[in-house]
């Protein structure tokens, strides 16, 4: 298994060749899938998608931290960070014994 990223090309020419759409609507197709669920996650702070998982906005307070080459230490600032909770499907897929 030497393959390591999932690229949006790969998406495209998966939709192109499994459902026939264009590569031209395939593309505009993930992208308005992408951006549906970045805005619907901006604005509700949470997006469940059934079967897969919940992807949560968490904010982080600023704090001080350390350079570990130099110890120098810095203030981190304060930011969101997306988390990922897998559903017990996507779990249960992912640890199946049988690969299909």
């Amino acid at each position: 298994m030497e393959r390591t990223n999932l690229t949006k090309k790969d998406l495209i020419n998966s939709i192109y060749m499994q459902i026939g759409f264009s590569k031209n609507i395939s593309e505009n197709l993930i992208d308005d899938f992408f951006s549906m669920i970045l805005e619907d996650l901006k604005k509700e702070k949470k997006l469940k998608l059934s079967k897969f998982g919940t992807f949560s906005i968490r904010a982080k307070k600023s704090r001080i931290g350390r350079n570990p080459k130099t110890k120098e230490l810095t203030t981190i600032t304060s930011r969101n960070v997306v988390l990922f909770r897998a559903s017990k499907e996507f779990k249960d897929l992912v640890n199946s014994k049988n690969d299909s």
